[in-house]
């Protein structure tokens, strides 16, 4: 009989680094599922142990088609069958969606932009035209800022839509949303483990553009270590405080975080890192949760708690819960 023990269900090996370090670091069993493609035997048992998820929504952009699909199956099996499950089959949505999100954080009070998703091509425009000054466009399925353009006004958009430029969504909604001015040139990114806030990052919009993923892995030059630099925008990580895009925000304190911490708790989000900006015009606006959170190199050494560690103790604490006598 298989001894249980924590299993990381995921798609992405380059991400995931730190926190295979930091499972052998607690000495924790640990084994990682990737699903990109397999089979599912609905007649088989799943073995005993903790599942955490951390299927991302960009997945498809690594051309991991099938991943969003094949976690939804393998997430059901295991919560059909009492698993536990973390950031489980509902969590997973969330991810998968920012009308989901936002939705979701409208409904629990939490501000967000003001947003209008268009479903299909055609629809993009008119979703724009009911907007005054300028606006931002970003696919309802994404992450790494995909589909992510400022337009200044309507007719810029349709020039955009008309042209071979244009970023289909990969599942045929795109949203139209208020641009907003950052009152300090930058977002903040609350990290959460376990009911928790571990600590909250800065991210420098003004050299990151909208493509501000924290991970050590994202987009990095093979040949320079440097970040790459897409149009309109910078990417996050490097590998020096010159070129790194993210800090700690020391006893950040907003109280927008108690708003977060009771999200998470509503929703069953066990690891996430949500996001906001405050804007030139004093309002606070959330615009992302993210499920699969990455961390940042050099905010981790910086920081007096560790995400990944924080997340190897939540698992192992519900390892030994759920089987004292293994």
């Amino acid at each position: 009989m298989v001894s249980p023990k924590i299993y990381a269900l995921h798609e992405n090996p380059e991400w995931f680094v730190p926190f295979a370090e930091a499972f052998a670091a607690e000495g924790l069993p640990m084994e990682e599922w990737l699903l990109i493609e397999g089979t599912i035997d609905l007649d088989d048992t799943p073995p005993e142990g903790i599942f955490w998820s951390r299927i991302s929504a960009s997945s498809h952009t690594r051309e991991h088609t099938l991943t969003k699909d094949y976690a939804r199956g393998v997430l059901s099996w295991l919560e059909a069958h009492g698993r536990r499950t973390v950031n489980g089959r509902r969590v997973l949505e969330l991810e998968m969606s920012k009308v989901d999100q936002l939705t979701a954080l409208r409904a629990a009070g939490i501000a967000t932009p003001r947003t209008v998703a268009a479903v299909g091509r055609d629809h993009v425009l008119k979703a724009a035209e009911g907007f005054d000054g300028a606006f931002v466009t970003k696919h309802n399925q994404g992450g790494k800022g995909l589909g992510v353009r400022k337009f200044d006004a309507a007719e810029d958009l349709a020039a955009y839509l008309a042209s071979d430029d244009y970023e289909e969504p990969v599942d045929g909604i795109t949203l139209v949303q208020e641009y907003v001015v950052a009152a300090d040139g930058g977002i903040t990114r609350v990290e959460i483990v376990g009911g928790e806030m571990i600590y909250a990052v800065r991210g420098d919009t003004e050299r990151g553009g909208f493509q501000l993923c924290p991970a050590d892995a994202c987009a990095l030059d093979p040949a320079t270590g440097r970040p790459v630099l897409p149009p309109g925008a910078t990417i996050s990580m490097a590998p020096d405080d010159e070129w790194n895009l993210f800090s700690l925000r020391d006893g950040y304190d907003d109280p927008v975080v108690q708003q977060y911490l009771e999200f998470t708790r509503r929703h069953g989000i066990e690891v996430a890192g949500i996001e906001n900006i405050r804007t030139a015009d004093g309002r606070v606006l959330t615009y992302d949760v993210n499920t699969n959170t990455n961390y940042n190199g050099l905010v981790e050494g910086s920081a007096a708690r560790s995400g990944p560690r924080e997340i190897a103790r939540l698992l192992g604490r519900l390892l030994r819960d759920r089987y004292p006598d293994a």
